[in-house]
């Protein structure tokens, strides 16, 4: 097992909370939480992965070879699924706030009104 998926993971984590603490503009917010979650997909491929390792489709291969976990791999493409929902409902609140606010800076829109 190598290190070097967990390192990238903490660097893209990283980056992406700087850019969401220091962020004067939602849409690059927005951006940048998606660099946040793109980290947790080099995390699950990192706990996934095994050396050697073949797809599991056991149709082809003997049943004995080495597989990767095929659960990793569906909680990551369930997370990708997740991640582009929120973005999308995110980026459209950003319009919704541009539309009435005429600026997507937070220090530049008003207190909401309920």
């Amino acid at each position: 097992m190598s290190v070097y998926p967990y390192l990238v993971a903490a660097w893209l984590f990283g980056v992406g909370t700087y850019g969401i603490v220091t962020s004067r503009d939602c849409v690059h917010l927005i951006v940048c939480l998606t660099v946040v979650q793109s980290s947790t997909y080099v995390v699950l491929l990192g706990v996934g992965y095994v050396t050697g390792g073949k797809a599991p489709i056991f149709a082809d291969i003997p049943t004995t070879s080495v597989t990767v976990d095929p659960v990793v791999q569906a909680l990551t493409l369930t997370d990708v699924v997740v991640e582009a929902t929120v973005t999308a409902l995110l980026l459209a609140l950003a319009v919704q706030a541009h539309k009435r606010f005429r600026s997507v800076d937070p220090d530049q829109m008003g207190l909401m009104h309920g």
